[in-house]
């Protein structure tokens, strides 16, 4: 099949603007490599949009949350990650998350199932030097075509170190220790499992994330730093006694009723816990929420079975430590997340500098907008900047200062501010300015032919 649009990587970012593409009439080649050979240090299988560290696209409040109004606006603008999260949700609360081999599953039926998507199993070790092409090989990027891709920005990569977290085996956690709850009993579910210490145990478990053997780093990962949204948890344990607690294991909330009393009977708030949350839609996986690890596997096992609870857990994958790549977009790239060394090579997902599996998914859609707007001959309108697809796109496309630029979230610390709104409303007013926003543009995308 001839194709309009060759787009390398059949991640998260990849998939979404096949997606977009596709739907619109146009013939797009998807090029991964995995299932051709090769494969990364992080993945396990060969389908596309596998989830890699986590199973979390994390809050869906699209009232109160950045991340939650990102999920809303894509939806709006017909994601397929979207569609492929809500069939394969699990529960967790307010977050939504997903059955990972369900979730890629799903992505890959949709796009087999479009005539005019052709995925090819193959490595691409150069930037095409001519032909509409999207690059979204992610932070993983071969090493070929990542030479090949600094030999056209002319710019040093950044890098930074993604830590995974272990996943447990859910009959093997001690259920007489630990109990089911959401903190603050919200939402309608019980959806974490939580495992309580006291303070001698939480002070023991600290000193041993902090003396435990870790991964040695290669030398030209000796000057890398880490992405505050995966800090490893032995790096948090590094910054205080109390850092967790404060953290990944705060006990606020999370009433234990293991020890209630006629006095407190609901039970007493431990002095720290340790959260799992659901990992498949079978329920049998659960993932140590905020456990990303570079922890060697021995010293893994050893110290995570002194968290009481879990002395007999059995492990169905321990963590790691891969190493993150992405280009300095707000200098190589222009608004319309093109190389401006080569104006038909548009980047996508991580790789720009935008982090998580939701913003990665959300600069793939509109990558796909952006591609689908020009080969139609037409304009391209930039979603407003008081919305979440707005405020991430201007973060990478010019608002980040190039020198010290790294990657981000979406967070109301992009949005343009509402100075006049009182600090305890401005979240709900952050979301509907840009619900409204999206809506007067919505039109202008739903347009755009192919």
């Amino acid at each position: 099949m001839t194709h309009d649009v060759h787009i390398i990587g059949g991640g998260l970012a990849g998939s979404e603007a096949a997606w977009q593409l596709a739907r619109r009439g146009l013939k797009v080649r998807l090029s991964e490599m995995r299932g051709s050979g090769p494969t990364t240090d992080a993945h396990q299988t060969d389908g596309l949009a596998e989830l890699v560290c986590s199973n979390s696209f994390r809050s869906d409040d699209s009232d109160r949350n950045a991340v939650g109004l990102l999920h809303d606006e894509m939806r709006r603008l017909d994601s397929l990650v979207m569609a492929a999260a809500a069939k394969a949700q699990v529960p967790a609360g307010s977050a939504l998350a997903v059955d990972r081999e369900v979730f890629s599953a799903e992505v890959e039926s949709a796009l087999r199932a479009l005539p005019n998507v052709e995925i090819v199993r193959e490595r691409v070790d150069a930037l095409p030097l001519s032909g509409s092409t999207i690059i979204a090989t992610g932070p993983l990027t071969a090493a070929a075509l990542a030479e090949s891709v600094l030999a056209a920005t002319g710019e040093d990569a950044l890098a930074f170190f993604d830590a995974i977290a272990p996943i447990v085996h859910r009959d093997s956690i001690d259920m007489d220790v630990c109990w089911m709850a959401s903190r603050w009993d919200k939402g309608e579910t019980k959806d974490y499992i939580n495992c309580p210490m006291d303070k001698d145990q939480y002070l023991s478990f600290h000193r041993g994330l902090i003396e435990g053997e870790k991964t040695s780093f290669k030398e030209w990962e000796a000057s890398t730093p880490y992405f505050d949204g995966c800090m490893p948890i032995e790096v948090m344990a590094e910054r205080g006694t109390d850092t967790l607690r404060f953290g990944p294991m705060k006990p606020v909330g999370l009433d234990n009723p293991h020890t209630a009393t006629p006095e407190f009977p609901k039970g007493r708030w431990p002095y720290a816990v340790v959260q799992l949350r659901q990992d498949n839609k079978l329920g049998t996986l659960w993932n140590m929420v905020g456990f990303q690890t570079k922890l060697k596997h021995a010293e893994q096992v050893r110290l995570f079975r002194t968290i009481p609870g879990l002395e007999n857990a059995q492990f169905a994958r321990l963590g790691g430590l891969h190493r993150n790549t992405f280009i300095n977009s707000p200098r190589v790239l222009d608004r319309q997340l093109r190389l401006q060394s080569a104006p038909h090579i548009r980047f996508a997902g991580q790789i720009t500098g935008c982090e998580g599996y939701v913003e990665s998914a959300a600069v793939g859609l509109m990558v796909g907008l952006m591609t689908a707007t020009e080969l139609a001959g037409q304009p391209w309108q930039a979603p407003p900047r008081t919305t979440a697809l707005g405020a991430l796109l201007s973060h990478i496309t010019g608002d980040a200062d190039a020198d010290s630029f790294q990657p981000m979230n979406v967070n109301f610390g992009l949005f343009p501010p509402l100075h006049n709104v009182k600090k305890k409303s401005r979240k709900e007013a952050y979301t509907a300015r840009a619900k409204a926003d999206l809506g007067q543009w919505l039109p202008q995308v739903e347009q755009v032919p192919a």
